[in-house]
């Protein structure tokens, strides 16, 4: 009996199998006293996993999603525990939100980047005078980004929309690439590290006014939080 017991759940032999039929068959209560009753399985698999910037408590939200939707298809009768059966459930409610809400800030930040470009295109075609400093801008940045590695510069060019096309989120980008989006994300930032460094952007800091010992201190710490991130390794 204990046995059997523990293959349910610990819902308590027949009276567990019941509450799983009662839940299936449309009994809220049942449905409410099991999901309480797991509850802590979905904190279990939360706990477990890297939610990125999705809150602890949406991921819970959509972990008892997927306890929910494992209640109303698990089987008493098929032998196993009922976590077994619903820790899948669980954690691709979980990822799920995760990625949900990595793409949402992906497109945030791509809308922001977007609007904060046509703003300064839109200012520097109003003053004669800025529209030849912006040009100017333009083509040192060419220049600059030219001079990236070959799968750097595609990540750039496409995040900025600078072959005139719309700029597109990491997820595009990753799958022309072949890569995940979060791998097109790192690689953005690879390129802007690589273009910041003093021995290639003199130019174009120069035409914008950031050739301070302070912007280039910026740059450096920058560039050593990156590298840490990256275990210490260059290129």
């Amino acid at each position: 009996m204990q046995s059997r017991n523990h293959k349910l759940g610990g819902t308590g032999g027949q009276t567990g199998a019941a509450q799983f039929r009662q839940a299936q068959a449309g009994c809220r209560e049942s449905l409410n006293r099991l999901a309480e009753t797991h509850d802590g399985l979905v904190h279990a698999v939360v706990r477990r996993q890297v939610l990125g910037d999705l809150p602890y408590t949406e991921a819970l939200q959509a972990g008892r999603e997927g306890l929910w939707r494992a209640i109303l298809r698990f089987d008493p009768t098929r032998g196993y525990a009922f976590s077994t059966y619903a820790w899948p459930s669980i954690l691709h409610h979980v990822w799920r939100a995760v990625k949900l809400q990595m793409r949402a800030l992906d497109e945030e930040q791509a809308e922001r980047e977007s609007a904060a470009y046509a703003e300064w295109r839109f200012t520097a075609c109003a003053d004669p005078t800025t529209l030849v400093v912006a040009e100017s801008v333009a083509r040192a940045l060419q220049a600059l980004v030219a001079q990236l590695p070959q799968r750097l510069q595609t990540v750039l060019v496409a995040r900025y929309g600078l072959d005139g096309r719309r700029p597109r989120f990491y997820r595009e980008i990753g799958a022309q690439l072949g890569l995940s989006g979060e791998r097109a994300r790192q690689l953005h930032t690879e390129a802007l590290v690589w273009l910041r460094h003093p021995a290639r952007s003199s130019r174009l800091r120069s035409l914008l006014g950031r050739h301070r010992l302070s912007d280039y201190q910026w740059t450096e710490a920058e560039a050593q939080r990156w590298l840490r991130k990256r275990g210490g390794r260059r290129g």
